[in-house]
């Protein structure tokens, strides 16, 4: 396992958000920054509406995208962290040639789950020119994915989208037998039931305030199948790696999130039930939240080597 204390080195989001500049890049930022209780500019980040602003100057300023909407309600992610995982992915990659992060559109990833707001993809084409498939069992999030691939040039010929018609699927019907892909990546489903997701999030709304809070409003929005899933996210992370082995010529590495660190044993166990020939933990660190990417691949280090799109 490699820790990080802090976000990676090469993350734009390092340090605090300037959002004089920020709001020089998205307008619509302004209404909603004021000073805080120590006099910085800053946010109110249990408000759902300040948050999409920030992700708009974020995405406008760092990334480039200049037209970045989400239907209403759906997941409005924090950008560092997912900048994260992307940074992380690269040195993955990075260890299979020679210490060299590869770009450009030969590295091909599959976001299982894009979501409405296709951030991971958005972050690996900006930064690394990567090319992306992303999936997702809602056709909203899909035809949401659409919309800001074609608002945005740089995003166009560098992302696709593929529906998955069968929920209880995640890689069966989304790889062709004849595709290749350098990584896949996935943020699953967190909660177990609906309940959970809102108690999880009253919590999270509460420690933003510091006040005790009623309100179940999701302040990062979410639909269902964004948050929760019957048995959570050890069911989903056991279910990808048990159907990663019918794919394990397809794919260099497989990777996913795991929030819940009590959830790791069972995750290793899986793993060594299919085989799986190196597995590798990343453990990153926002602020106070922890949480870490399991990577896993079937193919031998020669095989490594020779794997190519």
């Amino acid at each position: 396992m490699s820790n990080t204390k802090t976000l990676h080195p090469r993350n734009f989001h390092n340090n605090r958000y300037d959002f004089t500049t920020l709001i020089k890049s998205q307008d619509s930022l302004k209404e909603f920054v004021k000073p805080n209780k120590y006099g910085d500019l800053s946010i109110d980040f249990a408000n759902p509406d300040a948050v999409i602003a920030l992700n708009k100057a974020l995405l406008s300023h760092f990334y480039g995208i200049k037209n970045w909407e989400i239907p209403k309600g759906y997941l409005c992610p924090p950008i560092p962290g997912r900048a994260d995982y992307i940074h992380h992915i690269a040195d993955l990659l990075a260890s299979n040639n020679n210490g060299k992060i590869p770009k450009g559109k030969a590295i091909k990833g599959l976001d299982v789950g894009v979501g409405a707001n296709c951030i991971y993809p958005i972050i690996g084409v900006s930064i690394y020119g990567w090319q992306f498939l992303g999936s997702d069992i809602e056709k909203v999030s899909i035809e949401s994915v659409l919309n800001i691939i074609n608002s945005n040039e740089i995003l166009k010929e560098n992302i696709k989208v593929k529906q998955q018609e069968n929920p209880s699927n995640i890689f069966v019907n989304i790889i062709n037998k004849d595709e290749k892909y350098d990584f896949t990546l996935c943020n699953p489903p967190f909660h177990k039931s609906l309940d959970e997701a809102l108690a999880g999030n009253k919590r999270k709304v509460q420690n933003l305030t510091k006040q005790k809070s009623t309100k179940s409003a999701l302040n990062f929005g979410g639909k269902n199948n964004e948050l929760w899933c019957e048995g959570g996210e050890i069911t989903f992370i056991k279910n990808m790696i048990k159907e990663s082995l019918e794919f394990s010529k397809n794919c260099l590495w497989f990777t996913t999130l795991v929030s819940k660190k009590e959830n790791l044993p069972f995750i290793y166990k899986a793993l060594k039930d299919i085989k799986a020939v190196e597995v590798k933990t990343i453990e990153m660190a926002h602020g106070q939240k922890i949480s870490r990417i399991v990577a896993w691949t079937f193919l031998s280090k020669d095989e490594q080597k020779k794997f190519k799109i």
